[in-house]
């Protein structure tokens, strides 16, 4: 429970609040845990107070990554927060209003919408968990389970309690969480095979992330299986072992049949057939995500494709 306390302040300028962490609410990192607070503020800001010593935790200057444990006390200082959403926000919130596919009282699972960022960050204001926050402004606890890259749609989870949390980040490092994505890839894919090769991440003199087969990177594991043939493409369905960055991406162009639309990796000749054929972003889809969980439950949450790409084979 929280219990907070308050300076003396005018009647014009908000107040300092004292904020005493909860059991749910330990194991937030502090920056994380102020955007939630102070919804509506610039990610800028909340860095700016910490740094400035305005936020304080048990009366002590602090770090944005400091993980908050329990009965810790947070000064939190005067921001004045905007009433409204940002716009950013409002339009992601309207994005995600109708693309639950699971939800109870410890997990969500939701269809991620090609083109939104799972977190802000990177230029980016707002992303799938700052919209759920705004949405949901009596949630005490909403915390990513895993990441999806900006351009992927599909099945995305969001932990309601940090119990549940502990419990799938378990799962997911000892491979128990089926994860299987559909992509469109250039040319005829023979067959079932697994793509068994390391990626290491690099930054290109520009500043851009690349992922690159290595034997110095680290493991990552693929399965692709062949869902449907077109004349110079394939559908196939991944499953994923590991989850490296851009791993499907990689290990696909690895294998000589790059992604559909993959500006990164990809074949600028594929591209722009698949273009003619009305493909407008990545095809890549987290169809599914399935998991057997320690009270006993199978969850299993499919994804429907979204038009446009269902859209795209049609026309193929």
């Amino acid at each position: 429970m929280m219990r907070a306390m308050s300076e003396p302040s005018t009647a014009n300028k908000p107040a300092v609040r004292f904020h005493t962490v909860s059991e749910e609410e330990a194991g937030q990192r502090l920056d994380n845990f102020l955007m939630r607070i102070l919804k509506g503020t610039p990610k800028s800001m909340i860095y700016r107070i910490v740094r400035k010593g305005e936020v304080r935790v048990n009366k002590g200057r602090i770090k944005p990554e400091y993980r908050l444990e329990q009965d810790d006390v947070v000064r939190i200082p005067p921001v004045r927060v905007s009433e409204k959403a940002p716009t950013e926000n409002r339009r992601h919130i309207e994005l995600l209003s109708d693309r639950i596919l699971f939800e109870d009282d410890r997990l969500l699972i939701l269809n991620k919408p090609a083109g939104m960022a799972v977190h802000g960050g990177s230029g980016v204001s707002s992303g799938v968990i700052e919209a759920l926050r705004a949405s949901r402004p009596d949630a005490h606890f909403l915390e990513l389970v895993h990441r999806l890259d900006r351009d992927t749609s599909g099945c995305l989870m969001i932990a309601k309690k940090r119990s549940m949390l502990r419990t799938l980040h378990e799962l997911l490092r000892e491979g128990k969480v089926g994860k299987f994505y559909l992509a469109l890839v250039q040319g005829r894919w023979p067959g079932k095979r697994w793509i068994d090769a390391p990626l290491r991440k690099n930054q290109l003199s520009g500043g851009e992330r690349i992922v690159r087969v290595s034997p110095e990177g680290k493991p990552a594991r693929s399965c692709f299986r062949p869902v449907d043939h077109f004349t110079d493409a394939t559908l196939v369905e991944v499953e994923l072992d590991t989850g490296r960055t851009h791993q499907i991406r990689v290990h696909a162009q690895h294998a000589g049949h790059p992604l559909a639309g993959d500006d990164k990796y990809g074949s600028a000749d594929f591209n722009e057939r698949m273009k003619q054929a009305g493909l407008r972003r990545l095809f890549l889809h987290a169809h599914r995500i399935g998991l057997h969980l320690p009270d006993g439950r199978d969850i299993d949450v499919s994804a429907p494709l979204d038009a446009e790409l269902q859209a795209v084979l049609d026309n193929l």
